[in-house]
């Protein structure tokens, strides 16, 4: 007996020094912040994103996907959530003197909660900026340099290879790229100097990363905005800040490829909203809501999809957890759906406030799009909507938006009041250019004067304008049309709980 027992022994420790076999289905989302559709697979003719684009032709690459609101933590919380921000209560910026935050009782309906329920273990690394921390909590955070992507990605090669944990994971990488900031370029010899977008002055690089740079009097011009040198000196720099992030994707698939996980991690790339400038930024302009979304399912057998349907960010958290196996499409909600007032109480937490609006938190907004990747004709949404609030405090400017494939109509609930503007985009040298020109200068296909003040109603023929040059509200030919979308928008409304639906009946 005791040759058997030492062989079985024996046996047992080799098979405790084989690796584990790596989990499947594993999740990583990537969102980057302010970026537009400046990608080579979008038709970008000066766009290095190189990886980013093999990533387009082994999936399935989204050519109408929207974010419901261009603001930076209001959006994050609609990724999160599967509900628009006007119902999960985070209306815009949650860091400093902001202070917004989701209902605490979003914590039912938040994706890491739900994935870590469906058995995923979770990380999260770079930008967050959403709150309260434990409505949208990771069970790992990560650390690192959200400007250098290559070591933001590196920073994840312990969690996605540890083998210790046998569930499927879930990681959360968010850039500061192409996000304004940094200062300004200090070798430009304009007047007003164009804003760095994260690059290091006077052509540094970061580690690991191999710098691109773009020549300004090559970058393409998007008609939104003026073709001036300002303009054109800021483009070069959010060119570069993008090149950046496509090398972090790069590092981040290198790892999974070295670690056998390729084939066994959906990938999902996005960006919160679109560019870092005015007309897009803060807006509900095409140009803000309209983002880049690549999704590659290592398990969907039709690859290299450019996809026609129209997809929303308020989809992201359910189709998620879909392919999680855990989303419920009778009530399309998680399956292992935790009651919040028992969570709360569980945590020792008076339920005396405020922590739910009056909502129950038990379906989503969204729905998946698993079922439709690799299907170029496929449809999804008819009817697209949006809801922006604020974006810094001081920044009140509700807005809603009804949008399908030919018409869009955009209720600016405030119009009386100027257009606000973000810090950022107002001390933009590509803004200051023209504003400083007075209010006939032109601005893209408006005036300085049109984008400031704006007109009550806005419709656009998207099939015919898709610049939104030529607003129709006004014009008795399309009386018919404005009441048709008006009406839309209040059945909107009313499905999505939305509070300021009872400004149609004053002001």
């Amino acid at each position: 007996m005791k040759p058997r027992r030492t062989l079985l022994l024996c046996a047992f420790a080799c098979l405790a020094c084989l690796p584990l076999r790596a989990a499947e289905r594993n999740i990583i989302f990537f969102i980057t912040d302010d970026e537009g559709k400046t990608l080579g697979c979008y038709g970008d003719p000066v766009a290095v994103t190189p990886n980013v684009d093999r990533l387009a032709a082994d999936g399935t690459l989204f050519l109408n996907a929207f974010a419901t609101t261009a603001s930076c933590s209001a959006s994050r919380s609609v990724v999160l959530s599967g509900l628009h921000n006007h119902l999960n209560g985070q209306y815009g910026h949650q860091h400093a003197y902001h202070k917004f935050s989701s209902f605490h009782n979003v914590v039912s309906l938040a994706l890491p909660r739900v994935l870590a329920n469906a058995g995923y273990r979770t990380a999260q690394i770079g930008k967050y900026h959403v709150a309260p921390e434990p409505v949208y909590h990771f069970e790992t955070y990560l650390k690192g340099n959200a400007r250098s992507t290559v070591q933001l990605a590196e920073a994840c090669r312990g969690f996605i290879t540890d083998k210790s944990d046998s569930r499927p994971f879930f990681l959360y990488v968010g850039t500061t790229d192409p996000h304004r900031g940094g200062g300004t370029d200090p070798t430009s010899a304009r007047e007003l100097k164009p804003d760095l977008f994260g690059n290091k002055p006077n052509h540094a690089a970061y580690p690991g990363v191999e710098e691109v740079f773009f020549d300004p009097a090559k970058v393409p011009v998007p008609a939104w905005l003026p073709d001036t040198p300002e303009t054109r000196e800021e483009l070069a720099q959010y060119y570069q800040s993008c090149a950046r992030i496509d090398q972090g994707v790069g590092r981040l698939i290198a790892i999974l490829k070295d670690a056998g996980l390729y084939d066994k991690t959906l990938i999902v790339f996005t960006s919160d909203h679109g560019m870092a400038f005015s007309g897009a930024k803060t807006t509900v302009y095409e140009p803000g809501l309209q983002v880049p979304f690549i999704v590659r399912n290592p398990y969907e057998p039709h690859r290299g999809v450019r996809s026609t349907a129209m997809i929303s960010h308020i989809d992201i958290t359910p189709s998620l957890l879909d392919f999680a196996g855990g989303l419920d499409p009778v009530i399309n909600g998680p399956k292992n759906w935790q009651n919040p007032d028992e969570f709360w109480k569980a945590r020792g937490e008076a339920l005396t406030e405020n922590r739910s609006g009056g909502n129950k938190f038990r379906s989503y907004h969204g729905k998946s799009w698993l079922s439709i990747l690799g299907e170029p004709d496929a449809t999804h949404w008819n009817t697209i909507f949006a809801s922006h609030t604020f974006h810094e405090i001081q920044m009140y400017y509700p807005m809603r938006v009804v949008r399908d494939l030919r018409y869009k109509l955009i209720w600016n609930i405030a119009s009386p009041l100027p257009y606000p503007f973000a810090s950022d985009l107002w001390a933009a040298s590509s803004w200051q250019a023209q504003y400083r020109r007075g209010m006939d200068a032109p601005y893209g296909r408006k005036t300085v004067g049109g984008y400031i003040h704006r007109a009550p109603f806005e419709l656009f023929n998207l099939a015919e304008d898709p610049d939104e040059a030529h607003n129709l509200a006004a014009d008795p030919a399309y009386t018919d049309v404005l009441r048709e979308y008006q009406e839309k928008l209040k059945r909107f409304q009313r499905e999505m709980d939305d509070p300021w639906i009872i400004k149609w009946e004053y002001e």
